[in-house]
């Protein structure tokens, strides 16, 4: 997935890293603790050279990560916990809670050993309809339609638009072009109904990028009895809620504990927005989570934690440990706070 705030994070992550300011800045600016994100986490990845490598970490490198983290005095809890210390504005020391989005079967099989031999606790945020197949890892899928292809037609409101997919230089922008189409030009209701169509007239599974890399609700009851692990709601189909109206928005939020409490015999009490950067999640969708009765709910809005988010959170930011900074460097610096205000127009503290 592409996130548009990643060209602001990198330039405020480097201005920070290279003029030495974070740890001069991290008594000011260091907060509480910190929530970690996660999406997968494999030594293997099926396409090393993806434009959605992003998403991936080596299971070396979250070892090393906890590791770094509790030689510098972090405390790994589970979310419950979490919240419980943002409230108490910090007492006790700093924190973090490791979550991970989207339920990709290598966070049981290659990020859960590390995770023991950490005693780290992890919340997985699952989407149903990833699993049912009722919804699609459309990042996934629209790479391969390129990746199939010489030319790609596209329906849009000005008429066809023909993309050359000829080279590898023309696939990586291809792909840029469809991910924007499906994420902005299609209306998220249409979304599956226009990916399945482009992904059939080019020969390609749909269903095939979900099969192949996340867990199935078998996989999901193992996990889930884990003393490590907590599930987390991730809305019913992977949704853009901005995207939607009143009405189904609610119902992605809601319905979702229903839908897990009926699979797994347990309610979730946390939740993480599709996407959680600012163009798909806002005010109104921080108060139906809120309404939902959910506990938390995180965005992908970068930041530390600080004493404040305890009035806000249904909004919490999160440090995306991925596949662009496999470096101790790179995490020492976002953890210091000092982006924060960076990535955020000056703000330590966003509340949507």
């Amino acid at each position: 997935m592409i996130d548009g705030g990643e060209a602001i994070r990198r330039l405020a992550l480097n201005v920070a890293r290279y003029t030495g300011l974070a740890p001069l800045a991290r008594p000011f600016v260091g907060g509480i603790g910190a929530i970690l994100m996660l999406h997968r986490v494999t030594a293997t990845p099926e396409k090393p050279d993806s434009v959605n490598r992003h998403l991936n970490i080596a299971p070396s490198f979250l070892d090393a990560v906890i590791a770094d983290m509790k030689a510098d005095g972090y405390a790994f809890v589970p979310m419950d916990e979490a919240v419980e210390r943002i409230k108490a504005g910090g007492k006790g020391g700093r924190f973090a809670t490791i979550t991970a989005d989207d339920a990709y079967r290598d966070n049981m099989i290659e990020a859960l050993p590390v995770l023991e031999k950490h005693g780290a606790p992890i919340t997985i945020y699952v989407a149903p309809g990833l699993i049912d197949g009722t919804a699609d890892l459309w990042w996934d899928v629209a790479e391969d339609i390129v990746n199939a292809c010489d030319r790609l037609t596209l329906a849009t409101t000005n008429g066809p638009a023909v993309i050359d997919c000829a080279t590898r230089a023309r696939k990586t922008q291809a792909i840029a072009r469809l991910h924007a189409y499906l994420a902005t030009e299609v209306r998220e209701e249409d979304l599956r109904t226009v990916l399945r169509d482009l992904a059939k007239s080019n020969g390609v599974d749909a269903d095939a990028p979900r099969l192949r890399t996340l867990m199935n609700w078998d996989e999901i009851h193992t996990v889930a009895a884990h003393p490590l692990v907590t599930i987390g709601a991730h809305t019913i189909n992977h949704s853009n809620l901005k995207r939607l109206s009143e009405a189904d928005a609610r119902h992605e939020i809601g319905a979702v504990k229903d839908k897990l409490r009926a699979e797994l015999g347990r309610e979730p009490r946390h939740f993480a927005y599709p996407y959680g950067y600012a163009s798909a999640v806002g005010c109104r969708e921080v108060g139906f989570a809120r309404d939902a009765g959910y506990v938390s709910a995180v965005t992908t809005r970068h930041g530390v934690l600080r004493a404040e988010h305890a009035g806000f959170l249904h909004a919490l930011p999160r440090i995306s440990i991925n596949g662009r900074y496999q470096s101790l460097a790179h995490i020492r610096t976002m953890l210091s706070g000092v982006t924060t205000p960076l990535a955020n127009a000056g703000k330590m503290v966003v509340t949507v």
